[in-house]
């Protein structure tokens, strides 16, 4: 138990710190609500429509991409730095080799779909 003391102490201080900011910004700040204060703001412009409009699936197939991309670049950075200890199926570096060539291959096939739903052809 001993050995988990700090990290008790710094969830606690991390906790504390994010409530007392909360708790002194709502102190601390000066509020004056006026009728323009209290409307929509969205890029200096009036909103036009409702808040719940129907979205092009274009706009979730680039989220899907980016989040393709970034978890690949996400796992390839501990496997480029962990390649020369890597010892796959008693295959040594091959098979680290073949491990990544299979996640790369699998990230093209996502990419591939989405590149066929027409997600990077705008209209």
């Amino acid at each position: 138990m001993q050995s988990y003391a700090p990290l008790l102490m710094l969830i606690v201080f991390v906790v504390a710190n994010g409530v007392m900011m909360i708790v002194a910004s709502h102190i601390l700040s000066p509020t004056r609500p006026t009728g323009p204060k209290d409307q929509p703001y969205e890029s200096g412009m009036p909103p036009i429509g409702g808040a719940h409009e129907r979205f092009d699936i274009k706009y979730y197939m680039v989220a899907v991409i980016f989040i393709v991309f970034d978890i690949e670049v996400v796992f390839m950075m501990p496997w480029a730095v962990a390649f020369r200890q890597l010892d796959i199926m008693g295959m040594g570096t091959l098979g680290g080799l073949i491990e990544m060539f299979i996640f790369v291959v699998i990230l093209l096939v996502g990419y591939l779909y989405v590149l066929k739903r027409g997600a990077l052809e705008w209209t």
